[in-house]
Order: C-alpha cells, then sequence, then structure tokens
C-alpha cells in the first residue's frame, strides 16, 4: 500500500468512488457502510459514532436509529457502477412525504461544463479543474518555480488574462529518447501567449515563432539555495535561447515576451513531451486532419490524406513533425500545434469527457505531472480558479494565429526569422486593448457606446482647458514632456504639472467634472484618448485655486503628441478557430 493508500482502498477504483450530483454539478464521495475509507487523499470521513452521514453530514439519531449510506432511487443499496457514473439521483429518506413538489433542477450538462471549465486550456490549465477530487495528492504533482517578479503577480478574475504556455524541448522521462535535440537543455520549442478577453467573450492565442531573433533581456533568477542571480541577457539570438540557455528559467521567457510584444503574462505554465501523450491518451485521443499523405522518419509521423484519430507517440509525432508540411520550417510546425490544440479544446469540452468521473481522474492525473507552472499558481485550487475562468470561452471565439515574421535579410541561407514591422506591432497593440480576433458581440456593448458617446459634442478652445497632468506609471518625466507639448504646440496654457499619482494605472485617463465635458472633449482630441480614457467625475483644485480636469498618463502613455486612440478591430491577420478543422497541407 502506498502513502495514498488507506486499509482495503488498494483495489478500489477511484472513479468508483466519486458520483456525480446532478443538484450541484459535483462529484461527491459515494461509499458503502462497509467501505473503510476513500483511497485518495482528503478529508477524514467521521464515522457512524460521530453521529455523521456517509458523506460527512449531520444525522439525527433518535433511538436505536444508525445512520445510512446513501441510497439511489428504489433500492436499498449503492447504487451498481454504471447507475452512479450517469449521476442517478438519491431517493429522498424514507418517512418523508411522497407528496413533496420536485426541485427543478438546472441543467447539470452547464454545471458540469462550469466546474470542469478549465478542460480546455490547451493541454495544461483546465484539466486541473478536476483537482478537487482529491485536492492533496493533485497539489503534491504540481511543480512550481518562481516568477523572479516577471509577472504581473497573478492572474486576476476581474481583468483581461495572458498566461505564458511553455513547450519544451528537453528529453524526459521513458520513451522520449527519439525525440527533439538530445543534448538540448530545454529551450522554448513551443510558445503559445494566451489572451483572454475581460469579458470571457473570446481569446486569442498567439505563436511566437522559436527561430524568431530577439533580445533577450537580463534576467534576476532565484537559485535553488533561494539566493538571486541575474542572468546576462543576449542581442539578436533566437526567442527559443530565453529558456534553458545559461540556466535562464521561465521567468526569463516572461520577460523577452513583455519586452518583444509589450504584454507583460500574468502566469506561465510549462510542459514536455509526456503532456501530450498522457493527455490525448486521458480523453482517448483526438481528431486531426491532413490534406496530403506524411511520412516523416524524423518525427516518426506516418497517416494517410484524411483525418485520424491520434494519442500518445502519434500525438508527440504530430505537433512535432515540419518537413513534411508546408515548407518544412517551424512555422509550418506551428499550423500543426495549432490545429491540435484546438482539437483537444474541443474534446476536453465535449459531453463524452466532462460526465465521464474515469475520464476526469485520468485527466487530472495527467495534467498535474505535466506541469511547471510559476508559484502563483501552485496551488490546485488557484488552477481551478484559472480553468473556470477559460471555460467560459466558445470554441468558435478562441483565434490562434501567429507572430507576423519574415525571412531574416541577413541569412543567405534562410534559417530565422525577424519581425515582419508593418505588421506585428498592430497584433501587440490588438491584443493589449483587448481587441477581439474573432467575430463576437461583446457584452459590453451599452458601455462602448456610453463611451463614445463622451466624445460627442461642442469642444472648448484650447485655451480654456485647465488641466494638472500626473504621472501614473509612464515614463519617468512624461509628465513635464507633454506639459510642454500642450503649452508650446497645442495652446493649453492653463496646463500644470502635478507629479507622480497616488497608484500607477495600466491605461492613460481622463477625469472632469460634468461642468468640463467641452474642455475634456477638446483635450482628448488634442491627446487622441479614446471615449474610455474619460472618466466622468470631480474636478480637483489646482495651484491657482481653479476647478481642473485631471490627466493622468498611464503604462500605455507612448510620448507627447503620439495619439493614445486604442484599435477597435483586429488587423488582418492569417488566423483559424478552434471550433474548426483545417487540413493541414
Amino acid at each position: 500500500m502506498d502513502a495514498q493508500g488507506r486499509g482495503r482502498a488498494d483495489n478500489i477504483d477511484p472513479a468508483d468512488q466519486w458520483v456525480l450530483n446532478p443538484n450541484t454539478g459535483e462529484y461527491e464521495l459515494r461509499l458503502s457502510p462497509s467501505a473503510a475509507q476513500s483511497p485518495v487523499p482528503g478529508p477524514r470521513r467521521p464515522s457512524p459514532g460521530d453521529g455523521d452521514d456517509a458523506t460527512g453530514g449531520r444525522t439525527r439519531q433518535t433511538g436505536d436509529q444508525t445512520p445510512q449510506a446513501p441510497r439511489t432511487r428504489g433500492t436499498e443499496v449503492p447504487a451498481p457502477r454504471s447507475a452512479r457514473r450517469r449521476g442517478a439521483e438519491p431517493e429522498a429518506p424514507q418517512g418523508r412525504r411522497a407528496s413533496r413538489r420536485p426541485v427543478k433542477k438546472k441543467s447539470t450538462a452547464k454545471k458540469v461544463l462550469l466546474w470542469t471549465g478549465g478542460s480546455m486550456a490547451f493541454v495544461l490549465v483546465a484539466v486541473s479543474a478536476a483537482g478537487y477530487l482529491y485536492i492533496k495528492h493533485l497539489n503534491d504533482n504540481i511543480t512550481s518555480v518562481s516568477d523572479d517578479g516577471a509577472s504581473t503577480g497573478g492572474f486576476r478574475k476581474d481583468e483581461a488574462i495572458n498566461i505564458l504556455l511553455i513547450g519544451t524541448d528537453k528529453r524526459t522521462g521513458a520513451g522520449n529518447e527519439g525525440y527533439g535535440d538530445s543534448g538540448s537543455v530545454g529551450h522554448a520549442d513551443t510558445t503559445i501567449l494566451l489572451h483572454v478577453s475581460k469579458d470571457r467573450s473570446n481569446a486569442t492565442a498567439l505563436s511566437i515563432p522559436r527561430d524568431l531573433i530577439v533580445n533577450v533581456p537580463d534576467c534576476p533568477t532565484e537559485q535553488e539555495d533561494g539566493t538571486k542571480k541575474v542572468i546576462p541577457g543576449s542581442q539578436g539570438v533566437r526567442f527559443n535561447t530565453s529558456l534553458g540557455q545559461d540556466d535562464r528559467t521561465p521567468s526569463c521567457t516572461m520577460r523577452t515576451v513583455t519586452e518583444l510584444t509589450g504584454i507583460k503574462p500574468d502566469d506561465f505554465m510549462v510542459a514536455d513531451f509526456n503532456a501530450v501523450k498522457t493527455l490525448t491518451e486521458a480523453v482517448d485521443g483526438v481528431d486531426v486532419c491532413l490534406a496530403k499523405d506524411i511520412d516523416d522518419p524524423k518525427s516518426h509521423l506516418k497517416l494517410s490524406k484524411g483525418t485520424h484519430k491520434i494519442s500518445g507517440e502519434q500525438a508527440l509525432a504530430f505537433v512535432r513533425t515540419r518537413h513534411s508540411v508546408g515548407f518544412g520550417g517551424d512555422l509550418s510546425r506551428i499550423g500543426l500545434q495549432q490545429q491540435f490544440l484546438g482539437a483537444l479544446m474541443r474534446k476536453l469540452k465535449g459531453n463524452d469527457t466532462l460526465t465521464s468521473p474515469t475520464k476526469m481522474v485520468k485527466l487530472a492525473e495527467a495534467g498535474t505531472k505535466a506541469l511547471t507552472v510559476d508559484d502563483k499558481l501552485k496551488d490546485i485550487g488557484k488552477l481551478k480558479d484559472l480553468g473556470l475562468e477559460l471555460g467560459k470561452l466558445d470554441p468558435k471565439n478562441l483565434a490562434f494565429t501567429t507572430v507576423p515574421v519574415v525571412d531574416n535579410p541577413a541569412e543567405k541561407v534562410h534559417a530565422t526569422v525577424v519581425l515582419n514591422d508593418a505588421k506585428a506591432p498592430a497584433v501587440f497593440d490588438a491584443i493589449r486593448n483587448d481587441v477581439s480576433f474573432t467575430d463576437v458581440k461583446k457584452k459590453e456593448k451599452a458601455t462602448k457606446d456610453a463611451q463614445a458617446a463622451r466624445l460627442k459634442g461642442t469642444k472648448a478652445p484650447a485655451s480654456e482647458v485647465r488641466v494638472r497632468i500626473l504621472n501614473g506609471g509612464a515614463q519617468a518625466g512624461s509628465a513635464q514632456a507633454v506639459l510642454n507639448w500642450l503649452q508650446n504646440d497645442e495652446g493649453v496654457t492653463k496646463s500644470e504639472n502635478a507629479g507622480n499619482a497616488p497608484a500607477q494605472l495600466a491605461k492613460t485617463t481622463l477625469e472632469y467634472a460634468p461642468d468640463q465635458a467641452a474642455q475634456a472633449r477638446r483635450l482628448a482630441a488634442i491627446m487622441g484618448l479614446s471615449g474610455a480614457a474619460l472618466k466622468p467625475g470631480e474636478s480637483v483644485t489646482n495651484s491657482q485655486g481653479l476647478p481642473a480636469m485631471t490627466l493622468t498618463l498611464g503604462k500605455d502613455f507612448k510620448g507627447a503628441g503620439v495619439s493614445l486612440t486604442a484599435p477597435t478591430k483586429a488587423p488582418d491577420v492569417d488566423k483559424s478557430t478552434a471550433d474548426k478543422v483545417k487540413c493541414a497541407a
């Protein structure tokens, strides 16, 4: 008996012990009176002598009454395994009035989808939503490393979410000898920045090519003994060297992504080869499509044209092949990986997976063992919360796209790529401003209409605009730079530098009183502020004792005279969505 076992639990399948309660949408522990203890870690089940029933609730004992095990409808013993897996409703205790009106139940499918929402989080996140089946055991499965201050401090439920998903090419585990570079220290072989919109109506999965030439910044890194070490950066190197090279950790990949895109990730997750194999096996395979026959001896993939169900070794070969698709490079392989992730998402959100205790147990085991997460996500409860947020997404509104790149002009034989300066900035800007890459009806339409209305109406002359300027997250000296520009170039002479704001802001804002709306519209037009930046509120007394508006420069401020109007539409780039199968050519 291992450390997780108790009593006679060695021969008990965990899936037989956990039953879906259709009233709550959660799995509950069901044991017969003769069972000793659950084979999965968890709170101790009180014995009948403690006055608790088999599910841990208090029972009323009068006379010679004793606690009874839960019963299913029409039986005197626990329901058979097949009935329990269908989520059969327990019968009410004897003596209860048979004429009692049944309570209308909410859709079980919706409830199950909510608590297992994480199961669509690309190979990594969501399967953890099944974690509360046996929390302590799954917590022990998870490996975490420090984010070294490179993240935002962790995702928040009321904000947009940015998760960095990293697949490493390090050979770990049995059976992986034939994959990847035998000498690799574990580079960032596959990297996806997953952006989930604030209202959870859409998401964008941005693939970052491993052969993209970037600047890797200096990376403060926590060592195993708890000390800090700054790993020097490198200029003009492959993106994949941001992990593994010179002992760099995932936090360094985080810093590299931030420098490249201007988007600071909330959390990171890292998986190795085994994640693809074990997760596809746990869901009984995923469906993929090829537009031509493939026989790639380097990745070990041999599939004919058409649709195939793949899992295990074959699934790993699929996401790693590149020589037999497209132009035979990493960009072609990215297309396969995006197709695979979309297929896995559809399978994870399917009823066959969500309503199967056996599959959920397998997914929980496979997902947590495959994960290396930042220290803000090391608790299974936090992973479950993230999974629930991701579970609100509809596959048709999850868009896959890739950082726009061009061949490296410095190479005669093209082996690396560089940013497409004409297209990449617009992609990064759209994600930073929470713009959907799919045609989705935003939940805040009424709010956006109200924001747009703030810009409509008369505008006061620039000479009448009275404003205090604060620095709330922009580069040092920005408030003074804006003041000089407004006074000398734009005629806003009644302006002043009010120093630093009490708190830093992600976005620049302009707060004004109702009678200052015309002034606000004029300043918005001068600075290129969107309606979302205008905040109706109160005026503040300036240094001359007169009412003034408050302009707070946020982290999005790019410089005096540079428009702050956020994009409202995503750029035209190649993309696909998770709800459709796109056959790889």
